[in-house]
């Protein structure tokens, strides 16, 4: 990477979020000082055997960490804040800078990850906070959570805006349009680069309101006869408002299901984010003792999570709370890519089991929280940046937006597509593309951190495909010869209740092997295991098809 600039610079980096959904983060850099932009982790997909999530490589953020001075946090999805404990166990004195229920998300993850005392900064939409060279001001905006910003970055160069998810909902929820005042301004102050949210790049015409699902809500209460279980991202503060209201509005009672859910409740509640009635709300255990018509259930599980409430509910493994016919389940959202297998088949349980399921669109049970075509035109045009990076999104959808920045007037040269790690650097006198840095991913499995590398994670796929074998035998190393075994252990190879008369055959083959090999060879331990491995490959490949994980172990006597 070349050497900085003499000149006044800075440097903007997406670590994550470029090529993909989930796992977003910016860093923004100058001489002397450098903020980050949210830290979201990522789910792993099928080819990730065993992981649990997924970081961002921190690598060029700990290479300068003299100069980190704060993580500026847009808002309080997994996707933004998911990576923050991670970060923190690294760079514990960083600031951590955001709204109320975005700050009250991550100090839950922060005590389920035991990590002490963190510098929590609160912020409310309008506040600027300064570190060193660099000035953020957060900007109301909507989104399906609560205390959702965009950020203006005023450094030495020019105003780096990054829009953070959003959409333009002009009747939300909360009555609290998005500031569009406030971003015109900024806009006619002059922005030097913008980094805006592509999600539904691809999508024409307005993203629909939130009201919308109110509208659906009604008409969900009013025909159905037995419960409403609502599954939604606990997240979407709007959505669960909607609940309690029409739960009010028909006399029927809530309850929350889900440690997450009954975080996020209290949090907003807390914060006055979310308006819940006196004696409306009963706990889980007394759902039983309610006439069907008076429930309604808040839960977890819209992606079809395996451990999540609805999803354990569809396979008649929740303790609290069984389906029954005539529950009418309402998934109010949109499968994430890459859940859509998970969702459906969680759909199928649910409709086995008598329920009603309504899910995605159907009904307008669910509208998204990120802005279609029009409303990033309209964003565009707000900001008229000159220089432009569309980010949260897979490939294509960046390179939708950055041909809807081209239609506002931003110059072909000056938009950049990016993908993870790469290195834009801005100065008085050029923007462009100077390099690149670590933009993997860093694989979370239990308590290792980064310690899941593509070698293991081929072991795995291996492993789940064709099964594994372990053969031991006992040798003594003086005389050379066999005095135990062999012994051969099979898993998801054969289905071993008939399996006996092939193992047993598979055994004299080896027994043969090791009778063949040569005194010398026979001291040599790495040698009679390479021999076992050969001979056994060869032999279960010819009788299967199949090529297993095969492990000798041999022990000397």
């Amino acid at each position: 990477m070349p050497a900085p600039p003499t000149e006044p610079f800075v440097r903007v980096v997406p670590l994550g979020g470029c090529g993909e959904i989930g796992r977003n983060m910016a860093v923004i850099e100058t001489a002397e000082d450098m903020v980050v932009i949210d830290c979201g982790l990522m789910f792993p997909d099928d080819e990730m055997f065993g992981v649990d999530v997924v970081i961002n490589d921190f690598t060029y953020v700990r290479e300068r960490a003299h100069k980190l001075r704060a993580v500026l946090v847009t808002h309080g999805h997994e996707d933004h804040i998911g990576g923050i404990p991670y970060f923190l166990r690294e760079f514990p004195q960083t600031p951590i800078v955001g709204t109320a229920l975005t700050i009250a998300l991550i100090k839950a993850k922060s005590r389920e990850h035991k990590l002490g005392d963190v510098d929590f900064q609160l912020v409310q939409p309008g506040d600027r906070v300064k570190f060193g060279s660099l000035e953020a001001e957060f900007v109301h905006i909507n989104h399906s959570v609560s205390g959702a910003c965009s950020i203006a970055v005023r450094t030495p160069v020019g105003t780096i805006f990054h829009t953070g998810d959003f959409k333009f909902d002009q009747t939300p929820i909360d009555g609290k349009p998005a500031d569009f005042a406030r971003l015109a301004r900024i806009g006619d102050e002059g922005v030097l680069c913008m980094l805006s949210d592509s999600t539904n790049a691809e999508r024409p015409g307005h993203t629909l309101s939130e009201r919308i699902v109110g509208e659906a809500f009604t008409a969900i209460f009013q025909r159905s006869k037995g419960r409403i279980i609502i599954a939604s991202f606990a997240s979407n503060v709007p959505r669960i408002q909607q609940a309690i209201d029409h739960a009010a509005r028909f006399g029927r009672k809530v309850a929350f299901l889900g440690r997450s859910m009954q975080n996020v409740v209290h949090f907003a509640t807390e914060l006055g984010h979310l308006v819940v009635p006196p004696d409306i709300t009963f706990k889980i255990e007394q759902v039983d003792e309610l006439p069907p018509d008076q429930v309604v259930v808040v839960t977890t599980g819209s992606q079809g999570e395996p451990m999540s409430g609805l999803a354990r509910m569809s396979v008649r493994d929740h303790q609290k709370l069984r389906i029954v016919p005539g529950d009418t389940v309402v998934i109010s959202a949109t499968p994430i890519p890459g859940n859509e297998k998970s969702v459906y088949k969680t759909i199928n349980n649910l409709c086995k089991l008598g329920a009603i399921v309504i899910h995605g669109t159907d009904g307008r049970s669910h509208v998204s929280g990120h802005a279609s075509q029009e409303e990033l035109l309209l964003m565009l045009n707000l900001i008229h940046p000159e220089f432009f990076v569309p980010v949260h999104g897979e490939y294509r959808m960046l390179v939708q937006h950055g041909n809807l920045a081209t239609e506002t007037g931003v110059e072909r040269g000056n938009v950049f597509v990016v993908e993870n790690g790469d290195v834009l650097e801005f100065t008085g006198e050029y923007g462009d593309k100077i390099g690149k840095t670590y933009g993997g991913n860093v694989l979370v499995d239990g308590s290792g951190v980064g310690d899941i590398g593509e070698a293991v994670l081929r072991d795995r796929k291996a492993l789940s495909n064709d099964g594994i074998m372990m053969v031991v035998v006992t040798i003594d190393a003086e005389e050379a010869h066999v005095i135990a075994g062999p012994d051969i252990i099979s898993r998801g190879v054969f289905y071993l209740p008939e399996a006996g008369g092939v193992l047993d055959e598979l055994r004299a083959e080896v027994t043969a092997v090791l009778a063949n090999i040569s005194v010398e060879a026979m001291r040599d331990v790495p040698t009679v295991k390479e021999h076992i491995r050969e001979r056994l490959s060869k032999s279960v490949y010819g009788r299967t098809k199949r090529r297993p994980v095969i492990i000798p172990v041999v022990m000397e006597a």
